[in-house]
């Protein structure tokens, strides 16, 4: 054994390893050989080993980022040893207590860090692909100094906990089963959503790839092939392959939109147009599904969905997911593509007969080893929804969830280009007061599409930023045109960035960091860190072992009578601050409510006229158009993403009327806070009471922790609350229009144009005395109980915490003093280290990633 060995069981704290390693003749470089079975040899008590397996995994991902030539010679000498341990492997009973207690280490292990090597598996993939990852690292990421740190101390404390579970008592009253509810509930995993949106070929599939390091996981390049379905793409936390989770549309859903794509094709007179845009989006989901069969006069909807077109599907058929797996991001594009793209030219899809992107709902891509997905999910979002019902719902809620939004275009046409402002203005109050989105950020691609014949290299390169920095202007300029946009977003939310996927990855005229793809990995980077997983995990912890500490010590009746009388008429005080602008936010979107009311009913049938007789569509045109949107609801949606929307236009003058409050009583920038930032402020003064009531610190500690998780917990339940209440404006008006919508789809034959607009035409005017009423009363219904719901959480929550923390006795609980000092050391430690002082507040909730920037 020599010094690095000795020194790294020592510095682990596993010095009663030392002989054993010793006696092993364990050194450097067969330390870095070690695989699963070899440490299950050398540690057998499961303890240690899961404490060292922890940190050898720690040590090989620092050691492969700092100095890959180390792990990755080591990794060739030990190649063969490794496969034959994991041939030998396969044939050891699975069912041994040892091997049982080692896999549930590991998954516990794969919970901290994703594994970095694939030791021990046979055909799994290597430790690194060569043009798969990007070298460049996040520069937020290099300065992270304390990211090893943090994982082990998310380890330790995780063991502790898991340790302190189980030595809880086993009675079932109602204290033990608190804490046990609290110890199951320090296991969270937030995300946040970036939307990625753009037209074909603007380069979103080359721009995630970039960002994330993976060049060939999502394809690009294609002109005539285009991405069809959502994309997810995040990390895979559990194993090292590259995995695809595709879900489906349910069979009764195919089978409606059968019927529906053969009553469009049995109704359209121009069936042979080539420029019908809605003509073309059916043929081409029928072929690509059941090429030319289809057209057969036999073929009804009820024989499409025989099985035997979805032989290679049965998880269709089954309402299951698919899982699809590949050693490399490029082996399972190619796997995906069937299920993602429509039909391509290309010649390496000629041998595809059918494609299944039709019958997809969403595609969940994990990617191994990505720290920059740990808390992050890109989703890759077709245009402005889909006109299949159950896709577009799910859309929706994607697009309301997002965090930030990126909409990305090819440099050259960014001035020129409509489609990705129409993209912004459609969705932004899906994303602004429907949603939760704080950033928009432009992104032009390709901006090394320059002339480069008769230039040199420094000229092409100036060339480059010269026209980097004018589309940047003109973007910003035609941003602050957006009225629309900007009634849910401030200039300060939007953002231009002009990028270069393939000279990040090539360095031909640029350097990476001149490709400006750095800058949004340091943006994604910023979103991880500012969720601060290890320290709101710490800092749960650290408040529960105090509860438990000082619930197990000496009673102190007196002092525990007293905080409690100064704690309950705190929190009296606390929820009349909180009830306050709660009060005045419902007057305030009452007045303006009203107001909407009346100018809906004087507007609504001049409104309705525009969409009904839109000027520079013939008649035949439109009649397809408004079939279409009878059939669906009252939207229409285009493959490009165009869309007409009665029910949006028609609740128009009540969501302008509430829109500037809306954007004020619930701010997207989560550092404001909902209702003027009373629920941020809530506080029963806990760090005063310990100044005065020290027997009862450490229950006070824990009343603390309970106070920033309950205002987590209210603050994301505003936020969904929130969507819910803007949204029902246009909800209502939809349920109340659906029923001549109903009535209009089944008009048929001559003057049937005229029919479906007389019957439209006069349900408005018959219902606009009632329906735009009833909207302004269900969401007000709405925000009422929201306003409740809160109190009543505030109040019972924390009511509880102080009964079971102060009035309860517990003299069974465990002495956990000595877990409760590691825990505390780890506390302090998270909270003194400079990389963690701009995100303490995460326990509350997380703030904007441009105040966590670490500089």
């Amino acid at each position: 054994m020599d010094d690095f060995v000795r020194n790294k069981l020592t510095e682990w704290g596993l010095s009663e390893l030392l002989q054993i390693f010793e006696d092993e003749g364990i050194d450097e470089e067969s330390f870095y050989c070690l695989d699963d079975q070899d440490i299950i040899h050398l540690i057998p008590k499961v303890g240690p080993r899961a404490r060292f397996k922890t940190r050898f995994k720690l040590l090989k991902e620092e050691q492969k980022t700092t100095n890959p030539e180390t792990v990755d010679s080591s990794a060739q000498i030990c190649k063969q040893e490794h496969e034959e341990a994991a041939e030998s492997a396969e044939v050891w009973p699975s069912t041994s207590d040892t091997s049982k207690q080692d896999h549930e280490e590991a998954a516990e292990s794969a919970e901290v860090q994703p594994s970095t090597s694939d030791t021990g598996n046979k055909g799994k993939r290597k430790l690194d692909f060569q043009g798969e990852s990007s070298e460049w690292q996040s520069p937020t990421r290099k300065q992270r100094c304390g990211s090893y740190t943090e994982k082990i101390i998310m380890s330790d404390v995780k063991n502790i906990m898991r340790c302190v579970h189980k030595r809880l008592p086993q009675q079932d009253n109602k204290l033990n089963k608190f804490l046990k509810d609290k110890i199951s509930d320090l296991e969270t995993d937030k995300r946040e959503v970036v939307g990625v949106f753009g037209k074909t070929g603007a380069g979103k599939s080359s721009l995630i790839n970039a960002v994330i390091g993976q060049k060939n996981l999502l394809p690009s390049g294609s002109i005539s092939a285009c991405t069809t379905v959502m994309i997810k793409v995040e990390a895979n936390m559990q194993s090292s392959w590259y995995e695809a989770d595709i879900e489906f549309i349910t069979k009764e859903e195919w089978k409606e939109e059968l019927w529906s794509m053969f009553n469009f094709l049995g109704d359209d007179v121009d069936q042979e147009n080539g420029n019908d845009e809605d003509y073309r989006d059916t043929v081409d989901k029928l072929s690509a599904l059941y090429g030319e069969e289809w057209k057969n006069p036999l073929k009804s909807p009820g024989t499409l969905m025989d099985g035997k077109y979805f032989r290679e599907i049965p998880e269709f058929l089954l309402s299951r997911r698919k899982i699809l797996r590949g050693e490399s991001g490029k082996e399972l594009s190619a796997k995906c593509l069937k299920y993602t793209r429509s039909d391509s030219q290309d010649g390496d899809n000629i041998e595809v007969k059918r494609w299944y992107w039709p019958l997809v709902k969403c595609v969940t891509i994990r990617v191994p080893d990505n720290d920059l997905l740990q808390h992050v999910t890109l989703v890759d979002l077709p245009g402005n929804g889909d006109r299949n019902k159950s896709r577009d719902k799910m859309w929706k809620e994607v697009v309301g969830k997002c965090s930030t939004v990126w909409i990305v275009t090819g440099i050259g046409r960014a001035a020129a280009e409509k489609e990705p402002w129409e993209i912004l203005q459609n969705a932004c109050s899906l994303m602004g007061n429907g949603g939760e989105c704080q950033h928009i950020h432009f992104i032009c691609t390709k901006t090394d599409c320059v002339d480069s014949d008769d230039h040199s290299a420094a000229d092409v390169r100036d060339l480059i930023f010269k026209k980097n920095m004018k589309a940047k202007e003109i973007v910003r300029k035609d941003f602050s045109k957006l009225n629309v946009v900007k009634k849910h977003f401030s200039e300060d939310c939007f953002k231009v960035f002009t990028v270069s996927s393939k000279e990040f990855f090539k360095k031909k005229h640029l350097n990476p960091d001149e490709t400006e793809i750095p800058k949004l990995k340091e943006f994604l980077q910023n979103l991880n860190d500012c969720h601060s997983e290890t320290l709101n995990y710490v800092s749960g912890a650290h408040g529960i072992l105090s509860l438990i500490q000082g619930a197990s010590s000496a009673k102190v009746a007196g002092q525990k009578a007293d905080v409690c009388t100064d704690l309950e008429e705190n929190m009296r005080h606390e929820l009349d601050k909180v009830r306050k602008p709660m009060e005045e936010a419902y007057k305030a979107f009452e007045k303006c409510l009203s107001e909407g009311v009346e100018k809906s009913k004087s507007s609504c049938e001049k409104i309705l006229k525009s969409i009904l007789y839109p000027p520079r569509i013939k008649g035949s045109a439109f009649h397809k158009i408004l079939r279409c949107v009878v059939a669906n609801g009252g939207i229409h949606k285009t493959k490009k993403g165009k869309q007409t929307d009665f029910n949006m236009k028609l609740a128009s003058c009540l969501t302008d009327s509430i829109d500037e409050e809306f954007k004020t009583t619930f701010p997207n920038e989560r550092k404001s806070g909902p209702f003027k930032g009373v629920i941020n402020a809530f506080s029963l003064d806990t760090e005063r009471l310990t100044e005065k009531y020290k027997d009862v610190e450490l229950q006070l500690i824990f009343l603390k922790t309970e106070e920033e998780k309950i205002k987590t917990k209210v603050n994301k339940l505003i936020r969904e609350d929130k969507k819910t209440m803007y949204s029902s404006l246009t909800t209502t008006i939809e349920e109340s229009m659906q029923e001549c919508y109903d009535r209009a789809k089944e008009i048929k034959g001559q003057d049937s144009l005229k029919n479906m607009r007389d019957i439209v035409e006069r349900h408005v005017h018959d219902s606009k005395n009632i329906m735009f009423e009833h909207a302004k009363d269900l969401m007000l219904s709405q925000l009422k109980c929201l306003k409740e719901y809160i109190l009543k959480t505030l109040e019972e929550t924390m009511q509880k915490s102080i009964e079971l923390s102060l009035k309860t006795d517990s003299d069974s609980l465990p002495d956990v003093r000595v877990e409760l000092a590691e825990v505390t050391k780890y506390y302090d430690e998270l909270k003194s280290n400079p990389d963690e002082e701009s995100v303490i507040y995460t326990i509350t909730d997380s703030p904007d990633p441009a105040d966590v920037l670490i500089l």
